[in-house]
C-alpha cells in the first residue's frame, strides 16, 4: 500500500495483517499483545519440550528502541514467565500453566503480595502463627519481649536463649532442653583480715562454674589486732558496710546454697563472736569461723584446675592478711577427683601481710628491714615438720601462690596499665622473674608503689610484707617456677558445695538420657 503523500509506508508502523502485502503480523502488535495471544496449549508445549537450559528471548523489534523494551518489561512478556518455570519440578508444571493463562493484572498482584508477605516470616523462614484479632497482637509482642529479657545465658554458645513460649511443653517431656547445665546458683563469702569477697556462680562443665555476680572490698578488719587483740570499732564499721552490700546481692537472687565464712581476724580477736552477732543483727548474714585446716583445704580446692596431670608434687600457699596457709601436695599414680585429698602436710603461719607490716613497718622498707621480715617467717617455717621434696628435672614440681602478693607481682611483671585477672590467673613466673620483681618493688618508695595501677594506695604498705613471706617460702622449697592463681577460698567453697550436691553428676546422667 502506497503512502497518500507518495512515499512507501514503513513496515513498523503498526499496520494490521490484512493491510500487509507479505501477510505477516506486525511486530509491534506482537510485542504488545504477544504475551496474551499465545494460548495454553502453546505454553504447555514449550514447558514440556525439555529445553530446560534455554531461556525464551523476546522478539527483537528491529529498531533497537530502548523505550519499547522497557514497556515490554513493565507489561510482562509471556516468554519471561515461561523461562522462570522451566527449572521447576514436574509437580509445579500445572501451576505454571495456570499462571500463563492468568490475566496480566492478577500476575502483578501476586508478585506484590509475595513481596508484602515476605516480611511476615519467623525464625529460619517459618511463617508466624496468624493472629485472630488485632487485640491479641500487643500482648503477644509484650510476652515475647519479656521472654527475651529474662532468658538466661547458654553456657555452650554464650548466646542468649530466646526460645518462644511454645518450647517448654516439649522440654517437659524430656525431648531436648536448651540448657546444658543446672539453673542453680551458689554463693560463697570470705571475710578475711584484709578483704571482704563474695562470689555468686552457676555450675557449668564438671569442676567449673560461671560467675554471675561478684563483690570485693578492702576493709582491713584486722587493723590494730596484733597490738590490742581486739577488732577496732572503725574496722568493724567498714566490714559491716561491705557485708550490707553482700546481703543485698544475695537477697536479690534465688540462691540454692551458700556458705559464708570468716577467717583469721575473727579467730584471733577476743570480740570476734560479738562482732558476728552484730553482723547478724544488722545484715542478716550468719558467718561461721573456720579453722586453719579447713582454710588450707579450701585454698587447695579453689586451685585444683591449675595443677596439671603430669605434676607429681606441689607446694601451695595462701598469703592472707592475718595468717598464711601452706599445703604440701603429693600426687601418686592415681589422682582423686578432689585435689585436697592429696594433701600430705599442711601448716598455718600466724602471720600475714597486715600483721607483718604493722610489726616492721610497711611504708618505708629498707633492704635490712625486708631481710628482718624474711628471717622472722623463716623461723616459723623451721618448726614445720615436713619431709623434703625431691625435685626432678622433668618439671613435675612447682609452687602455686594464691594471694594478692603473687597477683601483684604478676601484674607488675606484665606491666599492665590496669590489673586484669584474665591475664594474671594461671601465668607462670620463673624463679629469676620473681626475684627481679621483688628487687624492683623494694627499690620503689611508697609513692611509687601507690602510683602503680596493679598495686594502688590500699596495698602500697602491704606488698613488701607479702614479698617477705613469699621469699621465706621460696627459700624453704626452691622451685624453678611458680604459678600465679587469682582465686582462693571462695572458689574452693563453690567447688565443694557443687560437688557435694552432685550437680555435675546429675548433668552427666541427663546427658546420657538425652542420647538414648
Amino acid at each position: 500500500m502506497e503512502d497518500p503523500e507518495g512515499g512507501a509506508k514503513s513496515q513498523l508502523d503498526g499496520a494490521s495483517a490484512a493491510r500487509r502485502k507479505d501477510g505477516k503480523k506486525s511486530r509491534r502488535r506482537k510485542g504488545k499483545h504477544g504475551g496474551h495471544s499465545r494460548n495454553v496449549s502453546q505454553v504447555a508445549t514449550h514447558v514440556s519440550s525439555g529445553n530446560a537450559g534455554e531461556t525464551a528471548r523476546p522478539m527483537d523489534d528491529g529498531a533497537g528502541n530502548p523505550a519499547r523494551k522497557r514497556k515490554r518489561r513493565r507489561r510482562g512478556s509471556g516468554g519471561s514467565a515461561e523461562s522462570a518455570n522451566q527449572n521447576r519440578a514436574p509437580v509445579e508444571k500445572s501451576a505454571a500453566l495456570e499462571a500463563a493463562a492468568r490475566p496480566q493484572g492478577e500476575l502483578a498482584s501476586g508478585r506484590r503480595n509475595r513481596r508484602k508477605n515476605r516480611g511476615k516470616r519467623g525464625l529460619q523462614g517459618r511463617p508466624l502463627a496468624p493472629t485472630k484479632s488485632v487485640g491479641h497482637a500487643a500482648p503477644n509482642a509484650q510476652q515475647s519481649a519479656t521472654v527475651a529479657r529474662s532468658a538466661p545465658t547458654d553456657q555452650r554458645s554464650g548466646e542468649n536463649d530466646t526460645r518462644s513460649s511454645r518450647q517448654p511443653e516439649r522440654e517437659s517431656r524430656g525431648q531436648g532442653g536448651e540448657h546444658a547445665w543446672p539453673d542453680e546458683l551458689y554463693a560463697a563469702l570470705d571475710l578475711g583480715t584484709n578483704n571482704c569477697r563474695l562470689l555468686i556462680a552457676q555450675p557449668t562443665r564438671p569442676g567449673q562454674f560461671r560467675v554471675v555476680d561478684a563483690f570485693s572490698r578492702i576493709v582491713r578488719l584486722g587493723e590494730g589486732l596484733a597490738a590490742s587483740g581486739r577488732l577496732s570499732d572503725d574496722a568493724m564499721d567498714r566490714a559491716v558496710d561491705a557485708l550490707r552490700v553482700c546481703a543485698s546481692k544475695l537477697k536479690n537472687r534465688e540462691i540454692r546454697r551458700m556458705r559464708l565464712i570468716a577467717t583469721e581476724a575473727c579467730r584471733q580477736a577476743s570480740n570476734g563472736a560479738q562482732f558476728l552477732e552484730r553482723v547478724v543483727a544488722e545484715t542478716g548474714l550468719e558467718l561461721e569461723i573456720i579453722d586453719r585446716e579447713t582454710e588450707a583445704r579450701l585454698a587447695v580446692s579453689g586451685c585444683s584446675s591449675l595443677v596439671s596431670r603430669e605434676t607429681r608434687s606441689v607446694v601451695l600457699f595462701d598469703i592472707g592478711g592475718g595468717s598464711s596457709e601452706i599445703a604440701v601436695i603429693r600426687i601418686g599414680e592415681s589422682r582423686f577427683n578432689r585435689l585436697a585429698n592429696h594433701i600430705t602436710h599442711w601448716t598455718s603461719l600466724p602471720v600475714g601481710v597486715v600483721t607483718l607490716s604493722e610489726r616492721h613497718g610497711g611504708r618505708d622498707v629498707t633492704p635490712e628491714a625486708f631481710e628482718g621480715m624474711v628471717v622472722e617467717v623463716e623461723g616459723m617455717l623451721s618448726s614445720f615438720d615436713c619431709p623434703e621434696i625431691e625435685i626432678g628435672h622433668s618439671g613435675d614440681f612447682h609452687l602455686i601462690g594464691t594471694s594478692g602478693t603473687v597477683t601483684t607481682l604478676a601484674g607488675v611483671h606484665l606491666d599492665l596499665p590496669r590489673y586484669d585477672r584474665r591475664k594474671v590467673d594461671g601465668i607462670w613466673l620463673s624463679d629469676d622473674e620473681v626475684s627481679a620483681m621483688q628487687a624492683k618493688l623494694l627499690s620503689w618508695d611508697f609513692a611509687s608503689r601507690a602510683a602503680n595501677p596493679c598495686i594502688g594506695p590500699d596495698r602500697a604498705d602491704l606488698v613488701l610484707a607479702g614479698c617477705a613471706i613469699l621469699e621465706a617460702i621460696r627459700r624453704r622449697w626452691p622451685s624453678p617456677r611458680m604459678r600465679v592463681a587469682d582465686r582462693g577460698l571462695r572458689e574452693g567453697l563453690l567447688t565443694d558445695m557443687m560437688a557435694d550436691d552432685g550437680v555435675w553428676r546429675r548433668h552427666r546422667n541427663r546427658r546420657g538420657q538425652r542420647g538414648k
